[in-house]
């Protein structure tokens, strides 16, 4: 048996090699070279001396003019910021970022829930049900920002629907709203698919079971389904979080990143146009963020797939 486990083991490893070596061409290469990138200064005209200075090593000087608010000029020299740039356009991107996932993934996991808790039960349209949700989640992002950017448009549907009359991309709260309400939309039929593989897996005895002891719906909700359902839910909630601190289409699209719609994945690239290498220093940072709060996920919130399928099996090892 261990003979034929090696065995089985070592075609395993040579069949997923190709694949390995491919991701790490396509994905592998470019993040260490972006890592590099930013350790390197931009070459360009030193605005002390007026002459063209040729790039070299910038040590942490890349990083440190995001995060601590100073500008580094050509050739290594510091100047303070202009306020409402660089570091401060960062942590106002950050904020922004944050704030998007933070309110679209609760919304997302309500309304998910919500839909998910309905296509599971049976009756009579459910396939004709579930093929309808996914209609939203199949159109291309892209689309869905054009979409909906004429929906808030001032002469839109938006407005002639509600008898309002609000330049919907012409303020900060407007602007957000209008982004939030065009990401729940599109995006949660992703989480009502996940969560609803999550409740489909649960035995039907189980809930038999606690309706012949008396339980409630509410009890038979807040002690069975939710504990069951919370591997598959954590892991929906990671991965919807993770999508949404990297956001950019939707903003990017509806709002061109203005009225406090900017995120850092809109900074990093309206940064490429000012310096290849400053830009990289900012988008390794957005990696960092983002794997952070990955493994805070993976490592304190449960959001771990492997012992997810681990425990979907009773713990049994296939």
């Amino acid at each position: 048996m261990d003979r034929r486990a090696t065995t089985q083991g070592r075609l395993a490893s040579l069949l997923i090699a190709p694949a390995l070596i491919i991701l790490a061409i396509v994905i592998g290469y470019p993040v260490v070279n972006a890592i590099f990138m930013a350790f390197q200064h931009d070459s360009g005209l030193d605005p002390a001396t007026g002459l063209f200075v040729a790039g070299g090593s910038a040590g942490f000087a890349n990083f440190t003019h995001w995060l601590a608010q100073e500008c580094v000029a050509t050739g290594g020299g510091k100047v303070p910021c202009a306020p409402g740039n660089l570091g401060a356009q960062f942590w106002s991107a950050f904020g922004t970022t944050f704030f998007f996932a933070i309110v679209t993934v609760i919304l997302e996991t309500l309304f998910g829930f919500w839909m998910a808790l309905i296509m599971a039960r049976t009756f009579r349209g459910r396939s004709l049900l579930r093929a309808a949700v996914l209609v939203p989640w199949a159109i291309p992002t892209a689309v869905t920002a054009k979409l909906w950017f004429f929906i808030f448009s001032f002469q839109g549907i938006a407005n002639k629907l509600f008898g309002l009359s609000i330049l919907w991309t012409g303020s900060e709260v407007p602007a957000r709203t209008a982004i939030i309400v065009a990401d729940v939309w599109k995006t949660t039929p992703f989480m009502a698919l996940l969560i609803l593989a999550g409740l489909q897996i649960i035995p039907e005895e189980v809930y038999e079971a606690a309706r012949v002891d008396g339980a409630s719906a509410w009890q038979r909700f807040t002690q069975i389904t939710l504990p069951l359902v919370k591997p598959a839910l954590m892991v929906a909630i990671l991965f919807r979080s993770l999508d949404a601190l990297r956001m950019f289409d939707l903003p990017w699209i509806m709002t061109q990143g203005s009225n406090g719609t900017t995120t850092l994945s809109i900074l990093v690239v309206q940064q490429i146009r000012q310096g290849f290498h400053s830009a990289a220093a900012l988008s390794t940072i957005t990696f960092v963020v983002i794997f952070l709060v990955a493994f805070i996920f993976v490592r304190f919130l449960g959001a771990n797939a492997v012992d997810s399928a681990t425990a979907a099996t009773g713990g049994r090892k296939k």
